[in-house]
């Protein structure tokens, strides 16, 4: 009992962050392998992870009513996990590094992106959307963005994106970002 749970909490989010990691891998898999899937296996296999992702969000919720220690923690687990539900971020490398507060990586992710866009390995369309939900990720972490960056954010930002955006200011405020993202889920599943 000397460790005062400290052992047990390092064990629990470990165990936490494994279980995200791997709800991420599993969305980042199924991208990838769309074209080899029929459209109604891949509807099918994203809307089980994302009722997974669901349910690993309920035990994030009740762990955080009762456990403090970990309540900083369990709530920027729960952002990534909104978002991914949201789909505000498509990217499970973004939604990734964000789960595991990475701005660096973030940051080196953006560099790459648009030297891709530059020597036409990826398209416009699809950097600029990359580039936003990172500018999001690094602004939902409290990284300072440049005025350029403010502005490209600005003038890129999708509905979603800007949803997740308003509601999720203050991490504090969980269950606004639970009530998003509620009827986030319930308008795609119409």
């Amino acid at each position: 009992m000397a460790s005062r749970g400290a052992q047990e909490n390092t064990k629990l989010r470990q165990n936490l962050e494994e279980q995200l990691d791997r709800l991420v891998q599993q969305l980042a898999d199924l991208e990838e392998c769309r074209e080899d899937l029929e459209d109604e296996e891949y509807e099918e296999t994203k809307n089980e992870t994302i009722d997974q992702l669901k349910e690993f969000k309920d035990s994030l919720d009740k762990m955080t009513k009762g456990n403090v220690s970990l309540v900083d923690e369990l709530n920027g687990m729960q952002l990534a996990i909104q978002a991914a539900i949201s789909q505000a971020f498509k990217t499970p490398e973004v939604i990734r590094l964000f789960a595991k507060k990475q701005p660096g990586q973030l940051r080196q992710r953006l560099l790459e992106i648009k030297r891709d866009e530059k020597i036409g390995k990826l398209q416009s369309a699809m950097a600029t959307a990359q580039c936003v939900e990172i500018l999001t990720a690094l602004k939902k972490l409290g990284e300072s963005l440049s005025p350029e960056e403010e502005m490209y954010l600005q003038n890129n930002s999708s509905a979603s994106l800007k949803q997740f955006e308003q509601v999720s200011g203050d991490l504090a405020a969980g269950d606004k970002v639970l009530d998003v993202a509620g009827s986030q889920v319930k308008d795609a599943d119409r």
